[in-house]
C-alpha cells in the first residue's frame, strides 16, 4: 500500500468526494482529510491510501488537475519529519 499526499484541496471537499475521484484509478483503501486541531476547520490537504500500481496511476493522472476550482498537488506522501523538542508552540523564555 502507498500513501498519497493530496494538497491544495478546496476547504469544502469531503472524504467521499476524494474517494470517488481516486476510485477511477483503482481501489481506495482509505481517505483522510486533515483538520486544524484547535478549530476543527479543514486544512486543505489530506491522504489517500491505494495499492502501489493504482497509486502511481492516480498520481500521474491527478497531479495538477482542477478539483473544485483549485489545481491539486498530488504526490507520494513522505514520512513526517520529527520536530524539535517542544514543537512550534513552545513558549519563549527571554
Amino acid at each position: 500500500m502507498k500513501s498519497i499526499y493530496v494538497g491544495n484541496l478546496p476547504f469544502s471537499a469531503s472524504e467521499d468526494e476524494l474517494r470517488e475521484l481516486f476510485a477511477a484509478y483503482g481501489n481506495v483503501d482509505s481517505v483522510r482529510l486533515m483538520t486544524d486541531r484547535d478549530t476543527g476547520r479543514p486544512r486543505g490537504f489530506g491522504f489517500v491510501t491505494m495499492s502501489d500500481t493504482d497509486a502511481a496511476s492516480a498520481i500521474e493522472a491527478l497531479d495538477g488537475k482542477d478539483f473544485g476550482g483549485r489545481n491539486l498537488r498530488v504526490n507520494e506522501a513522505q514520512e513526517r519529519k520529527e520536530r524539535p523538542s517542544g514543537g512550534p508552540r513552545q513558549a519563549r523564555r527571554w
